[in-house]
């Protein structure tokens, strides 16, 4: 048993309200990280590991250390074609007066937010000139008000003492709400109808683990959402439609969606599912033994709410990124080798997801809420000097042998870190592009008649 793992209590006590005997450990490596990124990267998929032992999917949880700190990575690696880049031409990290920003551009619209306020063309160039002129909070506070994505760099001790982070230090990792009594149910994920409002990437991941262990995820994304550089990661067995909520028979399509999943799991900001109508009494009308797990990137208390976020933000807002500029001596925010906050946030969401269901066998019903920015709190409580021994590249050893057939040609995924009692996970879907499929609920027989087409086993 690996009981040293400096984030295995609070994950613990966080989801399960106990300590729980741990994972076994296995491999070993580490990213290069000033914080302990490979610990939190194998406790949160140990956690999950442990949430599919408590539901009966095996007794005994082994996690390998190096392939977990690679699957918080890119896992795939295409044969004969291309990936498409990580980030957009504008998206990354800039030098103002005062400091440094990270302006997140990925999305077309949140592009656009930053360019209008900055009133350049879209070249680095021209926008790293211009952010030249601005302080970095008055920049930060004019793009989100324009609607888009940016995060001054802030110390960790800036943070502390800002209302955001005040606002987080009172809650806990996991904010658990008891919604009632409800008929208790087999606690099982075989042909669990999982309904998936989430984008890149915590929530994804979330979906990703249920769908191994045998969830039917129904994905949904607005029309004009895309995530080219991640589609290959975060749908691999899933099912992916597209709907517009904003159109009635789009939402009233959503709305019958609801009425039968048994999971509903959703990314949107605080107030979004409220202003479409589809706030939280309208969702338990419709559902009333549905279990709800939410997302919000800097947490569900305190001024900034309702703001947009991403890993990389969270990363500069926290003091991640300016802890590593400090502790390297480097002259430009250094943050995390991943986007650890994402993935450990989503195997997290995924423990949240088992144990309500645990909880509705019993009879209970529980929702439950989680944030980036929360979870970057834990890891921030445990800095740790610069690790380079034994730090991990990736190698072609890393890879599985077989070959997976994906939406954008053939690919080899790196092996999987978790086994419960050497049980694997299966995704019965190929990853593939985004609404390409019904927004239908399916009978998970017919989702896994493809697996010779496009399973990765």
């Amino acid at each position: 048993m690996h009981e040293s793992n400096p984030f295995w209590n609070e994950l613990c006590d966080g989801v399960f309200g106990e300590r729980i005997a741990p994972y076994r450990l296995t491999g070993a490596g580490h990213l290069p990280s000033y914080f302990r990124t490979t610990d939190l990267a194998e406790a949160s998929i140990g956690l999950a590991g442990v949430a599919l032992a408590r539901l009966g999917v095996g007794e005994t949880v082994s996690v390998n250390q190096r392939r977990a700190a690679l699957w918080f990575d890119m896992t795939l690696r295409p044969v004969g074609w291309e990936a498409d880049s990580l980030w957009d031409a504008v998206a990354g990290n800039y030098q103002c007066k005062d400091g440094w920003i990270r302006l997140h551009t990925n999305a077309p619209h949140h592009r656009d937010a930053a360019l209008s306020v900055l009133k350049v063309a879209a070249d680095r160039d021209l926008v790293a000139g211009a952010v030249l002129d601005w302080n970095g909070e008055a920049l930060e506070k004019a793009i989100v008000a324009a609607n888009g994505c940016a995060a001054f760099m802030r110390t960790a001790k800036e943070w502390r003492a800002h209302p955001q982070g005040q606002a987080l230090a009172r809650d806990p990792l996991v904010q658990w709400q008891v919604c009632g009594d409800c008929a208790p149910r087999a606690a099982t994920l075989k042909g669990l109808k999982v309904l998936d409002l989430t984008r890149v990437l915590a929530g994804p991941v979330a979906t990703r683990v249920l769908a191994g262990f045998g969830a039917n995820v129904l994905r949904i994304d607005p029309p004009s959402w895309n995530e080219p550089s991640v589609e290959m990661e975060v749908t691999l067995g899933k099912r992916c439609a597209g709907l517009d909520l904003r159109k009635s028979d789009d939402l009233a399509r959503l709305k019958t969606l609801l009425q039968d999943a048994d999971v509903f799991v959703h990314g949107y900001r605080a107030d979004a599912l409220e202003r479409l109508g589809l706030g939280a009494e309208v969702r338990r009308a419709l559902n009333p033994e549905m279990i709800d797990v939410s997302l919000n990137a800097y947490g569900w208390s305190g001024p900034w709410v309702g703001r947009r976020g991403f890993d990389s933000l969270v990363q500069m807002s926290c003091g991640i990124a300016a802890t590593g500029m400090a502790e390297s001596g480097a002259n430009k925010p250094v943050p995390l080798p991943v986007q650890a906050l994402d993935h450990a946030t989503g195997y997290l969401m995924a423990a949240c997801v088992l144990e309500a269901l645990k909880a509705r066998s019993e009879g209970v019903l529980k929702s439950a809420k989680v944030s980036l920015a929360r979870t970057a709190l834990l890891l921030m409580k445990e800095p740790c000097a610069f690790v380079s021994e034994g730090a991990i590249v990736q190698s072609a050893a890393d890879f599985s042998d077989g070959i997976e057939v994906t939406g954008w040609g053939d690919a080899q995924r790196v092996k999987l870190p978790l086994r419960n009692d050497g049980k694997l996970p299966e995704w019965p879907i190929a990853a593939g592009p985004l609404r390409r499929h019904e927004a239908v609920w399916r009978e998970q027989s017919d989702l896994f008649s493809n697996k010779p087409e496009g399973s990765f086993l």
